[in-house]
């Protein structure tokens, strides 16, 4: 399948879901609207803004669309999705609520199982991140929400990922809302490996972008997420030479499971 129009359409979307956000997230006056989900974690006006602008612009395809903020259909009926959207309207809630402008927009192509297309937008930021089966992956920066460049237009100024940037050591990048036990001991295990060890910590999944850049090395992430927490990121690591695995570093993980939770994973 050719996905140049579908990751065209990605992007287009991912950013205009990103202005939407930035309007609220800089607007004085707002409170965020701020509301608790059943699991207890936050949803606000930027997630519904950006999550009904993206429905709107993916259902022009004839795919369904998995998004974290819509209904989720019953196993029954998503086992028969051969091609899907999985969405992560506003990915970082915690960290848009903070105001640390580490929150992303999220979209992937899932087939088969498999992300082939992903994008994530980091609207606070103006960076793009992109990627497709047959196109590789890319960044861009200083991407102009106010105007509609084209496909072309967009990849003459992308750079190719994975970025030739050059670090000593192992640089681990892990979760700045939620860095777990099980993840501290892994990383003390890499540096009983004798090599030095750098951490970053960053929001969102933005880590699996810097994996994917070659800004990190490694992202262990021993700590509950969602399928649409990771399949656009996963698509970008994949196309950068990067995968995503199990804790046996081997299993790669899959996607419209009957269990849409992931398991604890490795992106290196």
């Amino acid at each position: 399948m050719d996905y140049k129009n579908f990751l065209y359409l990605a992007i287009r979307t991912a950013i205009d879901a990103g202005k939407a956000i930035m309007d609220i997230y800089t607007d004085p006056a707002s409170d965020f609207g701020i509301e608790r989900k059943e699991d207890n974690s936050p949803l606000t006006l930027a997630d519904k803004a950006a999550n009904k602008l993206i429905v709107q612009a993916l259902s022009v395809t004839s795919f369904p669309i998995l998004s974290e903020e819509g209904k989720l259909c019953p196993y029954e009926e998503r086992k028969e999705w051969k091609t899907l959207w999985v969405v992560d309207p506003l990915d970082g809630t915690k960290e848009f609520i903070k105001k640390n402008g580490e929150f992303t927009v999220n979209i992937a192509l899932v087939n088969d199982g498999n992300p082939v297309l992903g994008v994530i937008y980091v609207p606070a930021r103006k960076e793009l991140y992109y990627a497709s089966d047959g196109t590789g992956a890319y960044k861009m920066i200083a991407v102009d929400y106010e105007n509609q460049p084209s496909i072309e237009y967009i990849l003459e100024k992308s750079i190719r990922l994975p970025l030739d940037l050059g670090h000593q050591g192992i640089v681990v990048v892990a979760s700045r809302s939620h860095l777990t036990e099980e993840t501290a001991a892994y990383i003390d295990n890499l540096r009983k490996k004798g090599q030095p060890v750098t951490l970053i910590s960053s929001g969102s999944s933005l880590k699996i972008c810097l994996v994917a850049e070659g800004s990190a090395d490694v992202y262990p992430r021993f700590a509950p997420t969602m399928e649409w927490d990771t399949a656009a990121g996963h698509a970008i690591a994949r196309a950068a030479g990067c995968n995503m695995y199990g804790i046996d570093e081997k299993t790669v993980l899959v996607y419209n499971k009957e269990d849409l939770h992931n398991p604890w994973f490795i992106v290196k």
